[in-house]
């Protein structure tokens, strides 16, 4: 990027939030070009072809999106419209136990609960009111922390079932182990201790989406999306360049606005000096979180699950009992690598048959290590999938695996592995990515920070890229008023 080519906002960083904040700020007729280190667009949310198997491509992160579907910048945005088709599996997610045994999270909560026996009425007190106002809750997950909810009852009785759950206490509700592993599965999400406070607000939140709507995957894989958000921006002039990578602000080309779609660290490696020393140090504080580990698989036919309900399942959560599963988080947090890791798997040519070519299909996989991890767990991972499917390492065909240490190779945001581009803890939830009434905003005019490392935190939702530009909107350029981001709406 030449440095004399003026325009009016420069987006460090195409992952959704970045590609969501170039679309707010070209919808209102601004100039805007879009910068990206790597030579694919999409940080997270990209799918390629790993030379594994003739045609078969890959989800490199993500690949199931709640999140997505729930968000309010996708909803206005309208994914469906614009051709993204979301598959909504009838299993959200499951948790495969020893014994053939599972828990199993329909759409159906009914369903759910019927299947989860004595503890079913104590599910459907948990997660029923959450489900049947899942906007609101979705409302209060995603929100910018500094806004009241719309739902202030709803978020309530979120706030205080996040807070049982996310103690010791919250194993009092359920008699038997299936239902506590079943909900603690999805707060593994979190990448943290279990239980804890953040944890559970993981839990819940995205357990009343597995009710109400449910877990989507896109049609094709994640790129679906980004090629959404790409097509609009270009539609409305902006601009993408790849494979350059921004190492000093002197390389940017003036501007009224920059965003970084980075983390801490590469704002302060870009900005150095330029920014204040106090709020320089105050970024230096912010911590990264326990890693990922990415196991990807061909596979020459579906996981023999020895529970069948697991195989309609979009999501897995490959790490038995709640005990177990707090233990190998345990382990984690402690630098050390569990025996039995907690794991995240996805199987998409379930729903999605155009994934499977000659015969072959691509299985998705990725299991918590300690930061920084050099460990190669394609090993450990095919053998805790192996104990709850029997068999499955007769149908692997080829594997690929990226150690924690070089996630940040193909996304500088997952530093030493953290997909959550920082630490999800009480208070990095609360102040993140430092105490400032508007996280998004730096003290250098102009410039703002719009990544997962900002309100409210990871996922492939748009909404800190979505609540970045809208600020940089009103105090940049005056304006007060959002775009539209309906489908048929043109530029302002």
């Amino acid at each position: 990027m030449q440095a004399t080519e003026q325009c009016d906002a420069v987006v460090v960083g195409s992952g959704p939030n970045g590609l969501a904040a170039a679309v707010v700020l070209a919808r209102a007729g601004l100039d805007v070009r879009v910068v990206e280190a790597q030579p694919t667009i999409g940080g997270g949310a990209r799918t390629m072809d790993l030379g594994l198997a003739p045609g078969i491509v890959h989800d490199v992160c993500s690949a199931v999106h709640p999140m997505a579907a729930a968000s309010p910048f996708f909803r206005a945005f309208d994914l469906r419209a614009r051709g993204v088709r979301l598959n909504y599996p009838e299993v959200s997610y499951a948790q495969p136990l020893d014994g053939g045994r599972a828990g199993i999270a329909y759409r159906d909560l009914d369903r759910t609960v019927d299947e989860l026996g004595p503890d079913g009425p104590a599910w459907r007190r948990l997660l029923g009111p959450l489900a049947r106002h899942a906007p609101a809750v979705v409302d209060t997950a995603l929100g910018d922390r500094r806004s009241l909810p719309a739902d202030l009852l709803t978020a309530a009785q979120f706030g205080l079932h996040v807070a049982e759950q996310g103690t010791p206490l919250g194993r009092r509700r359920w008699r038997g182990e299936v239902a506590p592993a079943l909900l603690m599965g999805v707060a593994a999400h979190a990448i943290c201790r279990l239980p804890t406070l953040t944890a559970a607000g993981t839990a819940l939140s995205l357990g009343a989406l597995a009710h109400s709507p449910g877990w989507p995957l896109p049609v094709g894989g994640s790129q679906a999306i980004v090629d959404a958000l790409v097509d609009d921006l270009r539609a409305h002039g902006g601009v993408i360049e790849t494979g350059v990578e921004i190492t000093s602000f002197a390389q940017l080309p003036p501007a009224h606005a920059y965003l970084f779609d980075t983390t801490p660290r590469g704002l302060l490696h870009i900005m150095g000096d330029r920014l204040p020393r106090r709020y320089q140090r105050s970024l230096e504080r912010f911590r990264y979180g326990n890693a990922a580990a990415k196991v990807d698989f061909v596979l020459s036919g579906p996981v023999p699950w020895a529970h069948p309900e697991v195989a309609h399942a979009g999501t897995i959560h490959v790490g038995g009992t709640l005990a177990e599963m707090a233990h190998a988080e345990a382990e984690v947090a402690a630098g050390r690598h569990a025996e039995r890791p907690m794991i995240l798997a996805s199987d998409p040519a379930v729903f999605d048959p155009g994934r499977e070519v000659g015969g072959l299909r691509p299985f998705w996989t990725y299991t918590h290590v300690p930061a920084g991890s050099s460990v190669d767990v394609g090993d450990v991972v095919q053998a805790q999938i192996e104990r709850f499917a029997p068999g499955f390492g007769d149908l692997v065909v080829a594997r690929r695996t990226i150690p924690a240490v070089e996630m940040a190779e193909h996304n500088a945001n997952y530093i030493n592995g953290d997909i959550a581009a920082g630490a999800m803890n009480l208070w990095q939830i609360l102040a993140r990515p430092t105490l400032r009434w508007d996280p998004y905003a730096t003290p250098v005019p102009g410039v703002y920070l719009c990544s997962a490392s900002t309100p409210p935190g990871p996922a492939v939702h748009g909404m800190s890229g979505f609540y970045a530009a809208r600020r940089a909107l009103r105090t940049r350029f005056g304006v007060r008023t959002p775009p539209s981001l309906a489908p048929a709406a043109s530029a302002a």
